[in-house]
C-alpha cells in the first residue's frame, strides 16, 4: 500500500517535474555550458564550439557596455518599479477603499487593462502615442515640430511606460493587504486626531510590511528581467536605453555571440539571487521584530 501510494504521488507530480526540467533546469544548465564556450550562431564556432573556460566571464566583468546596461537597469528598476509602481499602486489602493463600487470597478478595470494586454500591443500603442509627427502626446502638448520622445528621452519614456503598465499588480496586492488592517485601529486613529500620514506610518504600514516586501521583490525581479523595452527602443539610440535583458538579446541574437551572452546571463542571474536574499533577510528581520 505504501509503495502504491508513493507511485501515485510520483505520477501526480511527474508532469510538473517534466515541465520544470524542460523549461527551467535544462535552460539553466545550457546557459552554464555555453557561458564557458565560444559558441556562436554562425560560423565554425556554431558547428564545433570550443571551451574557453572563464574568458567570457573575465570579458563581462571588464566590459564597459555591460556596466552601462547594468546601471540603466538599476535606474529602470528603482524608479519605475521599486518607487513608481509601489507608490502609485499603494496610492490607488488606499484612495479606492472608500470609493463607490462603480467608480472603484471602473478605475480597477482601466488599470488592469494596461496589465493584461499583450506587450506587443501596448508597445505599438505607446510608439504611436509618442510619435514625433502624429503622436497623441505631442498633439496634446501642441509641440510643433513634435518631440521625438523615444529618441530624445528614451529612459524617461521607458520608466513612465513601465509604471503605467505594471501598477495594476501592486494595486491589487495592496488592496488585499489593506483589507487585513483592523477597521477598529483605523477608527481609533481617526478619533484621536491622527493625520493621514500618521495613520499610514503608525497603523497601516506595520500591518502590511510583509506584503510591501513581497510586492517590492516581485516587481523588482520582473522589471529587472523585463524585455518589453526592446519593443519600444531596441536599446537605442546609441545604447542609451539598453537595459540588461536587451543587452543580452543584442549580444546573442544581433551580435551572434551566444557564449558571451551566456556569461552575461549567469551574472544577471546571480544579481537576481542577491536581490532575493536581501528580501529574505529583510522579511526574516520583520518577523523577529
Amino acid at each position: 500500500m505504501v509503495g502504491l501510494g508513493r507511485s501515485r504521488a510520483v505520477a501526480f507530480v511527474a508532469p510538473a517535474l517534466v515541465l520544470i526540467g524542460v523549461f527551467l533546469v535544462f535552460p539553466a544548465f545550457w546557459t552554464l555550458y555555453i557561458g564557458v564556450t565560444n559558441y556562436r550562431l554562425t560560423g565554425a564556432a556554431a558547428k564545433a564550439p570550443e571551451v574557453v573556460g572563464l574568458d567570457n566571464y573575465r570579458g563581462v566583468l571588464s566590459d564597459p557596455a555591460f556596466y552601462r546596461s547594468l546601471w540603466l537597469t538599476l535606474i529602470y528598476v528603482l524608479v519605475s518599479a521599486a518607487v513608481g509602481q509601489n507608490v502609485l499602486g499603494f496610492g490607488l489602493a488606499w484612495a479606492l477603499r472608500g470609493a463607490r463600487r462603480a467608480i472603484r470597478r471602473l478605475i480597477e478595470s482601466l488599470v488592469l487593462l494596461a496589465w493584461v494586454l499583450p506587450s506587443s500591443v501596448v508597445a505599438f500603442l505607446w510608439i504611436a502615442m509618442l510619435d514625433r509627427d502624429a503622436g497623441t502626446v505631442n498633439m496634446l502638448l501642441g509641440q510643433s515640430p513634435g518631440t521625438a520622445w523615444l529618441v530624445q528621452y528614451p529612459m524617461t519614456a521607458l520608466v513612465v511606460f513601465n509604471i503605467w503598465r505594471g501598477t495594476a499588480f501592486s494595486m491589487m496586492l495592496y488592496s488585499a493587504a489593506l483589507s487585513s488592517v483592523p477597521p477598529s485601529h483605523l477608527e481609533t486613529a481617526r478619533v484621536v486626531g491622527s493625520s493621514t500620514m500618521q495613520t499610514l506610518r503608525d497603523v497601516v504600514l506595520p500591518h502590511i510590511r510583509r506584503h510591501a516586501l513581497t510586492n517590492t521583490l516581485l516587481i523588482t525581479l520582473w522589471t529587472f528581467n523585463d524585455f518589453t523595452p526592446f519593443l519600444l527602443t531596441a536599446g537605442g539610440p546609441d545604447h542609451r536605453s539598453e537595459v540588461a535583458p536587451v543587452y543580452i538579446y543584442n549580444t546573442a541574437i544581433v551580435g551572434g555571440d551566444m557564449g558571451y551572452s551566456g556569461a552575461v546571463s549567469l551574472v544577471v542571474l546571480l544579481i537576481n539571487l542577491l536581490l532575493a536574499l536581501v528580501y529574505l533577510r529583510a522579511a526574516r528581520a520583520g518577523r523577529s521584530s
